[in-house]
Protein backbone atom coordinates (compact mmCIF):
# COMPACT_ATOMS: atom_id res chain seq x y z
CA UNK A 1 0.00 0.00 0.00
CA UNK A 2 0.96 3.57 -1.05
CA UNK A 3 0.29 6.63 0.69
CA UNK A 4 1.30 10.20 -0.60
CA UNK A 5 1.70 13.44 1.23
CA UNK A 6 -1.63 15.23 2.66
CA UNK A 7 -3.23 11.88 3.01
CA UNK A 8 -4.88 10.92 6.23
CA UNK A 9 -5.08 7.81 8.43
CA UNK A 10 -7.69 9.25 11.22
CA UNK A 11 -5.33 11.86 13.14
CA UNK A 12 -2.37 11.26 11.56
CA UNK A 13 -1.38 13.39 8.19
CA UNK A 14 1.19 11.75 5.74
CA UNK A 15 3.77 13.92 5.82
CA UNK A 16 6.72 11.93 3.03
CA UNK A 17 7.74 8.31 2.90
CA UNK A 18 10.43 7.25 5.25
CA UNK A 19 11.36 4.00 4.58
CA UNK A 20 10.56 0.35 3.69
CA UNK A 21 11.81 -3.09 4.64
CA UNK A 22 10.36 -6.18 4.63
CA UNK A 23 8.19 -5.45 8.05
CA UNK A 24 5.90 -2.85 5.45
CA UNK A 25 6.46 0.27 4.55
CA UNK A 26 7.47 3.30 7.00
CA UNK A 27 6.41 7.65 6.53
CA UNK A 28 6.56 10.44 8.00
CA UNK A 29 3.55 11.71 9.95
CA UNK A 30 2.10 14.33 11.80
CA UNK A 31 -0.46 13.66 14.67
CA UNK A 32 -3.13 16.59 14.35
CA UNK A 33 -4.17 16.00 17.72
CA UNK A 34 -0.93 16.44 19.63
CA UNK A 35 1.07 18.35 16.93
CA UNK A 36 3.98 16.06 17.02
CA UNK A 37 5.91 14.47 14.04
CA UNK A 38 5.33 10.90 14.32
CA UNK A 39 6.22 7.68 12.64
CA UNK A 40 3.65 5.31 10.98
CA UNK A 41 4.79 1.97 9.48
CA UNK A 42 1.69 0.16 7.51
CA UNK A 43 1.77 -3.47 7.89
CA UNK A 44 1.82 -6.03 5.07
CA UNK A 45 -1.71 -7.16 4.51
CA UNK A 46 -3.02 -10.42 6.23
CA UNK A 47 -6.51 -11.83 7.30
CA UNK A 48 -8.56 -8.70 8.19
CA UNK A 49 -11.47 -11.13 9.64
CA UNK A 50 -9.19 -13.34 11.90
CA UNK A 51 -10.53 -12.49 15.62
CA UNK A 52 -8.39 -14.22 17.42
CA UNK A 53 -5.36 -12.67 14.94
CA UNK A 54 -6.53 -9.58 15.82
CA UNK A 55 -6.85 -9.89 19.33
CA UNK A 56 -3.68 -10.91 20.41
CA UNK A 57 -2.26 -8.13 17.57
CA UNK A 58 -4.01 -5.52 19.59
CA UNK A 59 -3.15 -7.17 23.22
CA UNK A 60 0.62 -7.34 22.29
CA UNK A 61 0.42 -3.74 20.87
CA UNK A 62 -0.35 -2.93 24.38
CA UNK A 63 2.47 -4.81 25.93
CA UNK A 64 4.89 -3.27 23.57
CA UNK A 65 3.27 0.41 24.23
CA UNK A 66 4.31 -0.06 27.42
CA UNK A 67 8.15 -0.71 26.94
CA UNK A 68 9.22 2.88 28.37
CA UNK A 69 12.94 3.06 27.85
CA UNK A 70 15.34 5.62 26.33
CA UNK A 71 16.52 2.97 24.23
CA UNK A 72 13.26 1.50 22.78
CA UNK A 73 11.66 3.34 20.51
CA UNK A 74 8.13 4.18 21.66
CA UNK A 75 4.69 2.94 19.98
CA UNK A 76 2.07 5.19 20.55
CA UNK A 77 -1.02 4.15 19.00
CA UNK A 78 -2.37 1.25 16.22
CA UNK A 79 -4.97 1.05 13.37
CA UNK A 80 -6.23 -0.23 10.73
CA UNK A 81 -6.58 0.49 6.86
CA UNK A 82 -8.27 -0.87 3.95
CA UNK A 83 -7.25 -5.06 5.63
CA UNK A 84 -3.83 -3.45 6.40
CA UNK A 85 -2.74 -2.88 10.23
CA UNK A 86 -0.70 -0.12 10.73
CA UNK A 87 1.33 1.29 13.56
CA UNK A 88 2.25 4.68 14.77
CA UNK A 89 5.59 5.42 16.64
CA UNK A 90 8.38 7.93 17.84
CA UNK A 91 9.79 9.26 14.86
CA UNK A 92 13.84 8.77 15.22
CA UNK A 93 15.89 11.38 13.58
CA UNK A 94 19.27 9.59 12.36
CA UNK A 95 20.40 6.41 10.45
CA UNK A 96 20.08 2.81 10.92
CA UNK A 97 23.20 0.79 11.94
CA UNK A 98 22.94 -1.09 8.74
CA UNK A 99 23.75 2.23 7.31
CA UNK A 100 26.21 3.34 9.43
CA UNK A 101 28.29 0.06 8.67
CA UNK A 102 28.32 0.44 5.23
CA UNK A 103 31.15 2.64 5.83
CA UNK A 104 33.24 0.33 8.40
CA UNK A 105 33.46 -0.58 11.49
CA UNK A 106 32.35 1.81 14.29
CA UNK A 107 35.57 3.33 16.73
CA UNK A 108 35.63 1.01 20.23
CA UNK A 109 34.13 3.31 22.46
CA UNK A 110 31.11 3.34 20.19
CA UNK A 111 30.57 0.09 19.74
CA UNK A 112 30.78 -0.35 23.79
CA UNK A 113 28.52 2.58 24.18
CA UNK A 114 25.73 1.55 21.69
CA UNK A 115 26.44 -2.31 22.91
CA UNK A 116 25.53 -1.24 26.37
CA UNK A 117 22.76 0.53 25.61
CA UNK A 118 20.85 -2.57 23.28
CA UNK A 119 22.21 -4.93 26.02
CA UNK A 120 19.59 -2.58 28.66
CA UNK A 121 17.12 -2.10 26.41
CA UNK A 122 16.76 -5.96 25.63
CA UNK A 123 17.31 -6.19 29.51
CA UNK A 124 14.14 -4.13 29.81
CA UNK A 125 12.01 -5.26 27.44
CA UNK A 126 12.81 -9.11 28.56
CA UNK A 127 11.90 -8.75 32.16
CA UNK A 128 8.36 -7.90 30.91
CA UNK A 129 8.19 -11.04 28.92
CA UNK A 130 8.97 -9.76 25.31
CA UNK A 131 11.21 -10.78 23.11
CA UNK A 132 12.08 -9.33 19.83
CA UNK A 133 13.39 -12.49 17.49
CA UNK A 134 14.96 -10.01 14.33
CA UNK A 135 17.36 -8.20 16.00
CA UNK A 136 19.55 -7.16 13.08
CA UNK A 137 21.48 -3.76 12.17
CA UNK A 138 18.08 -2.22 10.28
CA UNK A 139 16.20 -2.26 13.53
CA UNK A 140 18.68 -0.13 15.72
CA UNK A 141 18.94 3.77 14.78
CA UNK A 142 21.80 5.70 16.14
CA UNK A 143 21.05 9.36 17.01
CA UNK A 144 22.51 12.06 18.85
CA UNK A 145 21.43 10.59 22.20
CA UNK A 146 22.53 7.10 21.60
CA UNK A 147 21.22 4.02 20.27
CA UNK A 148 17.42 3.15 19.45
CA UNK A 149 16.06 -0.67 19.05
CA UNK A 150 13.10 -0.59 16.78
CA UNK A 151 10.50 -3.11 15.48
CA UNK A 152 10.48 -4.75 19.36
CA UNK A 153 7.90 -7.48 19.05
CA UNK A 154 6.80 -7.14 15.62
CA UNK A 155 8.09 -10.32 14.33
CA UNK A 156 5.15 -11.47 17.39
CA UNK A 157 2.89 -9.30 16.00
CA UNK A 158 2.73 -9.86 12.72
CA UNK A 159 3.31 -13.67 12.47
CA UNK A 160 3.73 -15.36 8.93
CA UNK A 161 2.67 -19.05 8.76
CA UNK A 162 2.82 -21.65 11.53
CA UNK A 163 0.13 -22.38 14.04
CA UNK A 164 -0.50 -18.95 16.68
CA UNK A 165 -1.14 -19.75 20.01
CA UNK A 166 -1.64 -17.70 23.04
CA UNK A 167 0.74 -18.33 25.74
CA UNK A 168 0.95 -15.73 29.14
CA UNK A 169 -0.73 -13.11 26.78
CA UNK A 170 2.17 -13.05 24.58
CA UNK A 171 1.49 -14.59 20.49
CA UNK A 172 4.12 -17.63 19.74
CA UNK A 173 4.84 -19.15 16.70
CA UNK A 174 5.38 -22.70 16.15
CA UNK A 175 6.97 -23.66 13.95
CA UNK A 176 9.08 -21.18 13.14
CA UNK A 177 9.26 -22.61 9.23
CA UNK A 178 5.61 -21.68 8.27
CA UNK A 179 5.23 -22.73 4.41
CA UNK A 180 8.83 -22.83 4.10
CA UNK A 181 9.45 -20.05 5.83
CA UNK A 182 11.29 -18.69 8.17
CA UNK A 183 10.93 -15.45 10.25
CA UNK A 184 13.51 -12.95 10.41
CA UNK A 185 16.86 -12.25 9.14
CA UNK A 186 18.88 -15.18 8.45
CA UNK A 187 22.35 -14.17 9.22
CA UNK A 188 21.16 -13.01 12.85
CA UNK A 189 19.55 -15.94 14.26
CA UNK A 190 20.05 -18.41 15.97
CA UNK A 191 20.71 -21.87 15.52
CA UNK A 192 17.55 -22.91 17.79
CA UNK A 193 15.31 -20.55 15.42
CA UNK A 194 17.09 -22.46 12.26
CA UNK A 195 16.27 -25.45 13.74
CA UNK A 196 12.34 -25.08 14.17
CA UNK A 197 13.12 -24.55 17.91
CA UNK A 198 11.21 -22.02 20.63
CA UNK A 199 12.86 -18.51 20.36
CA UNK A 200 13.56 -17.47 23.97
CA UNK A 201 15.43 -14.29 25.32
CA UNK A 202 18.69 -15.92 25.00
CA UNK A 203 17.91 -15.78 20.83
CA UNK A 204 17.80 -12.17 21.03
CA UNK A 205 21.46 -12.18 22.88
CA UNK A 206 22.83 -14.98 19.76
CA UNK A 207 21.52 -11.93 17.49
CA UNK A 208 23.38 -9.31 19.76
CA UNK A 209 26.60 -11.29 19.48
CA UNK A 210 26.09 -11.14 15.89
CA UNK A 211 25.63 -7.47 15.48
CA UNK A 212 28.20 -6.62 18.01
CA UNK A 213 30.72 -8.87 16.03
CA UNK A 214 29.38 -6.15 12.69
CA UNK A 215 29.96 -3.31 15.05
CA UNK A 216 33.17 -4.19 16.08
CA UNK A 217 34.79 -5.57 13.07
CA UNK A 218 32.59 -3.87 9.65
CA UNK A 219 31.92 -7.92 8.46
CA UNK A 220 29.58 -10.17 9.63
CA UNK A 221 29.95 -13.39 11.89
CA UNK A 222 28.33 -15.79 9.37
CA UNK A 223 28.04 -15.44 5.83
CA UNK A 224 27.45 -18.00 2.70
CA UNK A 225 27.11 -17.93 -0.98
CA UNK A 226 23.64 -19.70 -0.61
CA UNK A 227 20.70 -19.64 2.07
CA UNK A 228 21.87 -23.68 2.68
CA UNK A 229 25.40 -22.28 3.28
CA UNK A 230 24.43 -19.81 5.83
CA UNK A 231 22.18 -22.10 7.80
CA UNK A 232 25.07 -24.22 7.88
CA UNK A 233 27.70 -22.16 9.32
CA UNK A 234 25.31 -20.35 11.83
CA UNK A 235 24.58 -23.83 12.86
CA UNK A 236 28.43 -25.14 12.84
CA UNK A 237 31.55 -22.42 12.09
CA UNK A 238 32.75 -20.35 14.98
CA UNK A 239 33.50 -17.31 12.89
CA UNK A 240 36.56 -15.23 13.65
CA UNK A 241 37.77 -13.97 17.11
CA UNK A 242 37.02 -10.10 17.37
CA UNK A 243 40.85 -9.26 18.13
CA UNK A 244 41.56 -11.47 14.80
CA UNK A 245 39.83 -9.41 12.47
CA UNK A 246 40.14 -6.03 14.45
CA UNK A 247 43.54 -5.84 16.38
CA UNK A 248 42.64 -2.69 17.97
CA UNK A 249 39.38 -4.15 19.98
CA UNK A 250 39.55 -4.93 23.80
CA UNK A 251 41.19 -8.18 24.19
CA UNK A 252 37.94 -9.01 26.86
CA UNK A 253 35.44 -8.12 23.91
CA UNK A 254 36.14 -11.38 22.38
CA UNK A 255 34.74 -13.51 25.04
CA UNK A 256 31.87 -11.50 25.64
CA UNK A 257 30.71 -11.98 21.81
CA UNK A 258 31.86 -15.79 22.29
CA UNK A 259 29.56 -16.32 24.91
CA UNK A 260 26.84 -14.74 22.80
CA UNK A 261 27.37 -16.94 19.43
CA UNK A 262 27.07 -20.08 21.40
CA UNK A 263 25.32 -22.82 19.57
CA UNK A 264 23.66 -23.95 22.68
CA UNK A 265 21.38 -21.61 24.54
CA UNK A 266 22.38 -22.96 27.89
CA UNK A 267 26.13 -21.38 27.22
CA UNK A 268 25.36 -17.82 26.48
CA UNK A 269 24.76 -15.21 28.85
CA UNK A 270 21.43 -15.80 30.82
CA UNK A 271 20.43 -12.42 30.82
CA UNK A 272 20.90 -9.08 29.14
CA UNK A 273 21.54 -7.80 32.55
CA UNK A 274 24.31 -10.21 32.50
CA UNK A 275 25.80 -9.06 29.27
CA UNK A 276 25.11 -5.47 29.87
CA UNK A 277 27.16 -5.59 33.28
CA UNK A 278 30.09 -7.57 31.22
CA UNK A 279 30.15 -4.75 28.55
CA UNK A 280 30.35 -2.29 30.79
CA UNK A 281 33.43 -4.10 32.37
CA UNK A 282 35.23 -3.84 29.59
CA UNK A 283 34.47 -0.22 28.79
CA UNK A 284 35.81 0.23 32.25
CA UNK A 285 38.89 -1.20 31.31
CA UNK A 286 38.08 -4.77 32.70
CA UNK A 287 40.28 -6.01 30.02
CA UNK A 288 43.03 -5.71 32.74
CA UNK A 289 41.80 -8.28 35.46
CA UNK A 290 39.56 -10.29 33.44
CA UNK A 291 35.45 -10.01 33.07
CA UNK A 292 33.23 -12.00 35.59
CA UNK A 293 31.83 -14.97 33.95
CA UNK A 294 28.10 -16.28 34.51
CA UNK A 295 27.87 -19.78 33.37
CA UNK A 296 25.12 -22.31 32.92
CA UNK A 297 24.40 -25.27 35.66
CA UNK A 298 25.44 -27.51 32.76
CA UNK A 299 29.13 -25.78 32.45
CA UNK A 300 29.85 -25.73 36.13
CA UNK A 301 31.48 -29.14 36.13
CA UNK A 302 33.68 -28.57 33.20
CA UNK A 303 34.26 -24.70 34.54
CA UNK A 304 35.42 -26.82 38.16
CA UNK A 305 38.03 -28.81 36.21
CA UNK A 306 39.43 -26.19 34.26
CA UNK A 307 40.03 -24.34 37.33
CA UNK A 308 41.63 -27.32 39.19
CA UNK A 309 43.69 -27.62 36.41
CA UNK A 310 44.56 -24.04 35.74
CA UNK A 311 45.18 -23.96 39.61
CA UNK A 312 47.57 -27.32 39.55
CA UNK A 313 49.58 -25.84 36.42
CA UNK A 314 50.12 -22.61 38.35
CA UNK A 315 50.98 -24.66 41.88
CA UNK A 316 53.43 -26.90 40.09
CA UNK A 317 54.95 -23.44 38.59
CA UNK A 318 55.49 -22.01 42.25
CA UNK A 319 56.49 -25.20 43.51
CA UNK A 320 59.45 -24.91 41.34
CA UNK A 321 60.08 -21.57 41.99
CA UNK A 322 59.46 -22.43 46.02
CA UNK A 323 62.36 -24.90 45.90
CA UNK A 324 64.59 -22.32 44.58
CA UNK A 325 64.66 -20.17 47.69
CA UNK A 326 63.01 -21.70 50.54
CA UNK A 327 65.76 -22.40 53.21
CA UNK A 328 67.39 -24.94 54.37
CA UNK A 329 65.29 -25.43 57.24
CA UNK A 330 62.05 -26.16 55.09
CA UNK A 331 61.91 -29.43 53.50
CA UNK A 332 61.79 -30.12 50.17
CA UNK A 333 58.65 -31.95 50.05
CA UNK A 334 56.23 -32.20 47.41
CA UNK A 335 52.77 -30.48 47.84
CA UNK A 336 50.03 -31.85 45.62
CA UNK A 337 46.32 -30.82 46.02
CA UNK A 338 43.25 -29.38 44.17
CA UNK A 339 42.00 -25.71 44.20
CA UNK A 340 38.79 -25.64 43.75
CA UNK A 341 36.52 -22.34 43.83
CA UNK A 342 34.49 -21.68 47.39
CA UNK A 343 31.39 -22.28 47.07
CA UNK A 344 29.98 -19.25 47.49
CA UNK A 345 32.32 -17.61 44.81
CA UNK A 346 33.70 -18.56 41.52
CA UNK A 347 37.10 -18.27 39.75
CA UNK A 348 37.96 -15.50 36.93
CA UNK A 349 40.33 -17.94 34.30
CA UNK A 350 40.63 -14.97 32.18
CA UNK A 351 43.77 -13.69 34.38
CA UNK A 352 46.75 -16.45 35.67
CA UNK A 353 48.00 -13.73 38.04
CA UNK A 354 44.90 -13.98 40.84
CA UNK A 355 46.45 -16.95 42.24
CA UNK A 356 49.86 -16.68 44.11
CA UNK A 357 51.65 -19.34 46.34
CA UNK A 358 53.42 -18.15 49.33
CA UNK A 359 56.72 -18.45 49.78
CA UNK A 360 57.55 -20.80 52.40
CA UNK A 361 55.03 -22.69 50.18
CA UNK A 362 52.29 -23.58 52.86
CA UNK A 363 48.99 -21.25 51.19
CA UNK A 364 47.89 -20.11 48.14
CA UNK A 365 46.17 -16.67 47.84
CA UNK A 366 43.73 -16.47 44.75
CA UNK A 367 40.97 -13.85 43.78
CA UNK A 368 37.46 -14.96 43.62
CA UNK A 369 34.08 -13.74 42.04
CA UNK A 370 31.12 -13.81 45.19
CA UNK A 371 28.06 -15.17 43.48
CA UNK A 372 26.06 -12.92 45.56
CA UNK A 373 27.53 -9.38 45.21
CA UNK A 374 29.33 -10.01 41.99
CA UNK A 375 32.54 -8.93 43.46
CA UNK A 376 35.84 -10.14 43.50
CA UNK A 377 37.62 -10.90 46.76
CA UNK A 378 41.07 -11.77 48.25
CA UNK A 379 41.00 -15.53 49.67
CA UNK A 380 43.87 -17.37 51.45
CA UNK A 381 43.88 -21.35 51.40
CA UNK A 382 46.43 -23.29 53.50
CA UNK A 383 47.56 -26.28 50.97
CA UNK A 384 47.28 -28.79 53.46
CA UNK A 385 43.47 -28.02 53.87
CA UNK A 386 40.37 -27.78 51.37
CA UNK A 387 38.65 -25.02 53.34
CA UNK A 388 39.69 -21.26 51.73
CA UNK A 389 38.92 -17.78 54.12
CA UNK A 390 37.31 -14.81 52.30
CA UNK A 391 40.14 -11.95 53.46
CA UNK A 392 37.69 -8.82 55.28
CA UNK A 393 37.47 -5.94 53.34
CA UNK A 394 39.46 -6.79 49.95
CA UNK A 395 36.11 -5.82 47.51
CA UNK A 396 37.59 -5.21 44.07
CA UNK A 397 41.07 -6.72 44.74
CA UNK A 398 43.38 -8.34 42.18
CA UNK A 399 47.08 -8.90 41.48
CA UNK A 400 47.65 -10.59 44.94
CA UNK A 401 51.29 -10.88 45.92
CA UNK A 402 53.09 -11.88 48.91
CA UNK A 403 55.91 -10.59 51.25
CA UNK A 404 59.06 -12.58 51.81
CA UNK A 405 58.09 -14.09 55.02
CA UNK A 406 54.72 -15.22 53.67
CA UNK A 407 53.11 -12.88 56.64
CA UNK A 408 51.80 -10.21 54.58
CA UNK A 409 49.81 -10.42 51.56
CA UNK A 410 49.50 -7.27 49.59
CA UNK A 411 47.10 -6.64 46.36
CA UNK A 412 45.70 -3.53 44.16
CA UNK A 413 41.77 -2.57 44.46
CA UNK A 414 39.61 0.07 42.89
CA UNK A 415 38.32 0.93 39.13
CA UNK A 416 40.81 0.49 36.32
CA UNK A 417 41.75 4.70 36.62
CA UNK A 418 41.97 4.96 40.42
CA UNK A 419 44.01 1.85 41.68
CA UNK A 420 45.66 2.04 44.93
CA UNK A 421 48.22 -0.72 46.66
CA UNK A 422 46.98 -2.20 49.92
CA UNK A 423 48.88 -4.87 52.10
CA UNK A 424 47.27 -7.01 54.69
CA UNK A 425 49.16 -8.82 57.84
CA UNK A 426 47.51 -12.08 57.95
CA UNK A 427 47.96 -12.38 62.00
CA UNK A 428 45.80 -9.68 62.26
CA UNK A 429 43.97 -9.15 59.50
CA UNK A 430 45.08 -5.44 59.15
CA UNK A 431 45.22 -3.48 56.89
CA UNK A 432 47.78 -0.49 55.70
CA UNK A 433 47.35 1.37 52.16
CA UNK A 434 51.27 1.25 50.85
CA UNK A 435 49.96 3.73 47.93
CA UNK A 436 46.92 5.84 47.46
CA UNK A 437 44.63 5.46 44.21
CA UNK A 438 46.30 7.73 41.51
CA UNK A 439 45.08 8.29 37.85
CA UNK A 440 46.38 5.95 35.51
CA UNK A 441 48.59 3.75 37.97
CA UNK A 442 49.46 0.06 36.80
CA UNK A 443 50.51 -2.29 39.94
CA UNK A 444 50.56 -5.22 37.64
CA UNK A 445 54.32 -5.76 37.95
CA UNK A 446 54.58 -4.70 41.14
CA UNK A 447 56.26 -6.95 44.09
CA UNK A 448 58.06 -7.33 47.57
CA UNK A 449 62.10 -6.85 47.26
CA UNK A 450 63.63 -9.88 48.65
CA UNK A 451 64.41 -8.09 52.19
CA UNK A 452 60.65 -7.24 52.52
CA UNK A 453 60.70 -3.73 51.13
Amino acid sequence: MTLSAGQKLGPYEILSPAGAGGMGEVYKAKDTRLDRVVAIKILPSHSADNPDLRQRFEREAKAISSLNHPNICTLYDIGQLDGSDYLVMEFIDGETLASRLQQGPLPVAEVLRFATQIADALDRAHRQGLIHRDLKPGNIMLTKEGAKLLDFGLARLRPAGGVVEGVSGITRTTPLTGEGTILGTLQYMAPEQLEGKEADARSDLFAFGAVLYEMATGKRAFDGKSQASLIAAILREEPRSVSQVSPMSPPMLDRVVKQCLEKDPDHRWQSAGDLKRALQWVAEGGSQAGIPLVVSKRRKTRDWILSAVAACSLLAAGFFAWTNFVTARVPKTAVRTIISSPETASFNLLSYSQFAISPDGRSIAFVALDSGSQNLNLWVRPLNSYVAMKLPGTAGAFHPFWSPDSKYIAYAAGPPRQQGLWVMQLNTRSHSQLIPPAEGANYWQLTFSPDGD
